[in-house]
């Protein structure tokens, strides 16, 4: 194996809490609440089923061949070719989520804090850090994430109990008042989040022995979904039907926290929240990408190639897409069917192929 590092299943939920929960905290409420509308706060809860089922089939493929990430049992069960062709496409879109990853950081970065800096150096910044995590290995990212997700959790906990006084119950009804229909495509988007948890793929390998990666693959999902419930319900509550119109509805949020004329401007919690949440996200997509292409050339070693995928992914993030708008709607539209491709359909039809291939062989030996 090429990484020699173990984590702990904690850890390694710990890792894929903030890999889903960074980007989906933000931009979420703006993307359901145009849909769903008061029924916001439901989608992630439909969403949520698909990432248990990502967790499920992962597990299951895991079962069959512990000692392998995706890249390389795709390669197993559909043959040399076939599986180098299906490793290729995963490859390419860690590579460009990832890349996609990276612009959203700066845009936001840039859009609300470093205005006069170009987008390049801020961009290539947090792609040098994260390049520093993942040279460091699986275990160094584990116990940097153990550093940075509670603090992650105690800040967005920080936000929401000052904005309590501010949110009005009102403005969640009526609660299904056009029934399931809305909820269930406001959920389209956060679906493909959830699915993100094919990222497990690459991290059960690495699990220390007498871990159980399906239980803390569950229980990471769960803590997702009430997170995600809750940024939904503070978006609503707060701004009620014209939250989609907001770009980054909880970065407004936290503008619009005043404690007694003297705890104001707290938005610099919610950078912190960001800055934190997608430093591990990109540093995971980005181990999962150096690993999977280390795997596909057979390498012996994956460090040496760190950096180049760091200049790769940079370029990328630039080429994604000519602005924030075209970016979003990208994101919101087209993203989702073509992440589907990769995060789901394409492991369940492997799941299919390997069980399909134990019946006929006991079949046979029958």
């Amino acid at each position: 194996m090429i990484e020699k590092g173990k984590i702990s299943g904690l850890q390694m939920a710990i890792l894929l809490y903030p890999t889903i929960v960074a980007t989906a905290e933000l931009v979420l409420p703006a993307i359901t609440g145009e849909v769903a509308k008061q029924d916001m706060w439901l989608s992630p809860i439909w969403a949520s089923f698909f990432g248990y089922l990502s967790v499920l089939i992962a597990y299951r493929l895991h079962s069959y061949y512990p000692k392998e990430t995706l890249l390389q049992y795709s390669e197993t069960i559909a043959g040399k070719i076939p599986g180098k062709l299906i490793g290729c496409g995963i490859l390419f879109f860690l590579l460009h989520t990832n890349g996609m990853n990276l612009r959203d950081f700066g845009e936001f970065v840039n859009g609300n804090f470093l205005e006069q800096t170009p987008l390049t150096v801020t961009i290539a910044s947090m792609a040098f850090v994260c390049a520093l995590a993942v040279r460091g290995g699986l275990e160094v990212m584990a116990r940097s994430s153990q550093i940075f997700v509670p603090v992650f959790i105690l800040l967005f906990m920080f936000i929401v109990v000052l904005l309590i006084p501010a949110l009005n119950p009102g403005n969640i009804a009526p609660v299904l008042g056009e029934g399931l229909t809305p909820s269930i495509k406001g959920a389209l988007v956060p679906t493909q989040w959830f699915n993100e948890l094919f990222l497990i793929s690459f991290l059960l390998p690495y699990l220390g022995e007498n871990e159980n990666g399906l239980k803390w693959g569950m229980i990471t999902t769960t803590l997702i979904m009430i997170t995600l419930v809750i940024t939904n319900l503070l978006a609503l509550l707060l701004f009620g039907d014209i939250t989609s119109s907001f770009t980054y509805p909880i970065m407004d949020a936290a503008r619009y926290i005043s404690v007694a004329d003297f705890l104001q401007h707290v938005e610099a919690v919610e950078m912190a929240i960001w800055v934190t949440g997608m430093f591990i996200k990109i540093s995971v997509f980005y181990y999962a990408a150096v690993i999977g292409l280390a795997q596909l050339l057979n390498l012996s070693d994956y460090r040496p190639i760190v950096f180049p995928i760091g200049l790769l992914l940079i370029s990328i993030s630039m080429w994604a897409a000519p602005n924030l708008q075209k970016l979003t709607h990208f994101s919101s539209t087209t993203w989702p069917f073509y992440a589907l491709l990769f995060q789901m359909i394409i492991p369940i039809l492997l799941l299919l192929a390997v069980i399909t291939r134990k019946k006929f062989s006991k079949t046979q030996l029958s």
